[in-house]
């Protein structure tokens, strides 16, 4: 109790956010501690990983530093440790080479949200902290007006979707893109989901994912989703972990857990080279197949800082040409259809937003 009090009530003006760092490498501990004393974090640094399981067991942390390579325990078994008794805890695992981390399903399953390749220098990880920080704010504050909210049922459904609104605001403060864009994949998947026969409550649960399917985009760095260039490949990795960010922070509160699949696999492939979860076919969520469609839809027709928005026979022949690889044959072929016989909507909605 006491551990989910602390959660929930802190704020930037109270304790401050607490990193924990497990390596066996005292140099290692010694230098993070160096780095990090330099920021606005109270952090603490242990070389034994069975000691650091039972210390975050007693005491509460935001954040892990761990590394992979440690005796008695690697990386992954603490983190499986310590996933019995706590499954809030943002990990970055760190690892002395790439090659060296663990498989993508042990990550997966373990809950791990990155990892970063050792280095004298410490940008990149200082990078990935105050991303993971961003996320941890979000998911304490959305616990905190969950709580609120199941105190008083029948304003729940309003204050929910005010809420959605609230934070798909911050997301749009952040990235110009995201204005409009948001709004147009949730119309988007709800004409799809009405052309495939959903019940009400999915067309529901369609609209407020597809307004809340980039809320991950709060924990990537404003430099890289304000960049006018294109992005290297380490800021579009960077870039692909919003669903994964968004479904963490959504995950706090059991009032979006119907739209969290949404958010966290819209990225997905039908032919399973997706992220951040390589799933494939029936595998991928079905509402996240539909908003995968309506996103991609909505990215290609619309005006970047790079291009101008493509011609729609051309889209048109990308959506057919990409079932069953990217999409869903069965999903691509009914917004096909929209697009052929009630084009207007479409058109109402562009001009809408």
């Amino acid at each position: 109790m006491r551990k989910a009090l602390q959660n929930e009530l802190k704020t930037e003006k109270q304790e401050k956010y607490r990193i924990i760092a497990v390596d066996d490498e005292i140099g290692i501990i010694d230098s993070l501690s160096v780095f990090l004393k330099r920021t606005d974090y109270e952090f603490v640094g242990i070389t034994d990983p069975v000691e650091a399981i039972e210390t975050i067991r007693r005491e509460h942390f935001d954040l892990m530093l761990l590394d992979f390579m440690m005796t008695p325990l690697h990386g992954d078994e603490v983190v499986e440790e310590i996933r019995k008794f706590n499954k809030e805890l943002y990990i970055l695992l760190l690892t002395g080479h790439k090659d060296l981390a663990p498989p993508l399903e042990t990550i997966k399953r373990l809950d791990i949200q990155g990892y970063c390749e050792k280095s004298d220098k410490f940008d990149q990880l200082l990078l990935l902290i105050e991303s993971g920080i961003k996320s941890i704010k979000q998911m304490y504050e959305i616990k905190r007006i969950n709580e609120e909210l199941s105190e008083s049922n029948e304003k729940l459904e309003q204050a929910y979707l005010d809420m959605v609104q609230t934070l798909r605001y911050t997301v749009e403060a952040k990235d110009s893109y995201t204005r409009g864009h948001s709004d147009r994949v949730s119309e988007y998947s709800v004409l799809i989901g009405e052309k495939v026969g959903l019940s009400e409550e999915q067309i529901k649960t369609l609209r407020i994912g597809g307004l809340f399917h980039d809320i991950g985009k709060i924990g990537i760095p404003d430099s890289i989703l304000q960049k006018q260039a294109k992005l290297t490949d380490e800021e579009y990795s960077e870039i692909k972990n919003h669903p994964s960010i968004g479904a963490h922070i959504l995950g706090a509160a059991s009032t979006f857990k119907e739209i969290i699949p949404i958010v966290k696999h819209h990225h997905e492939r039908f032919d399973g080279k997706g992220y951040p979860s390589g799933l494939k076919g029936e595998d991928i969520p079905y509402l996240a197949r539909i908003a995968a469609v309506a996103d991609t839809f909505d990215a290609m027709t619309s005006r970047r800082s790079y291009r101008d928005a493509l011609d729609l026979q051309y889209v048109k022949d990308e959506i057919k040409k990409c079932e069953g690889t990217q999409f869903d044959p069965q999903i691509a072929e009914a917004f096909l259809e929209i697009l052929e016989n009630n084009f207007d909507k479409i058109k109402e909605i562009q001009e809408k937003y």
